[in-house]
């Protein structure tokens, strides 16, 4: 089931992200809770998840972005793409991409935005085929 993540569900995103690229889960301490607060009351901020038989399996957020120019139509940047290993080439990850893209349609967005730090080609075709382009932009990152 493709949904969005409940306020409930925060354990389980701190595990799935444990496939992403964390090396552990972050202390459970005031800052966290009410990062994770602020990410449920946004509603510019959709955490979609791909939930089977009760355990969040794959994910993707999905912001949505105000913008003056493009007629004043906002853009959306979905990061954090991520399947649990045990789940993988399975289409779920497809599924979390396919509900960012309705929600960016749905919010009258004129793009959306994915970089992802893989230069590996299976993950870069997997981005292709869910019709994401990589040859009309120059993506830059400045780590802070």
């Amino acid at each position: 089931m493709i949904r969005e993540a409940r306020k409930e569900d925060l354990e389980q995103m701190l595990e799935l992200y444990l496939s992403l690229h964390e090396e552990s889960i972050p202390e459970h301490d005031d800052h966290l809770f009410e990062t994770w607060d602020k990410i449920m009351d946004d509603k510019n901020y959709h955490v979609i998840v791909c939930e089977i038989d009760g355990k969040i399996v794959s994910s993707c957020c999905c912001i949505i972005i105000p913008n003056l120019t493009h007629n004043v139509r906002p853009f959306a940047l979905v990061e954090y793409v991520v399947t649990h290993e045990d789940y993988r080439c399975k289409g779920y990850a497809s599924e979390c991409l396919a509900k960012a893209k309705e929600i960016a349609i749905s919010e009258n967005c004129y793009k959306i935005m994915l970089m992802t730090g893989s230069k590996k080609e299976s993950t870069l075709n997997f981005y292709r085929k869910a019709g994401y382009r990589s040859d009309d932009k120059t993506g830059f990152n400045q780590k802070l």
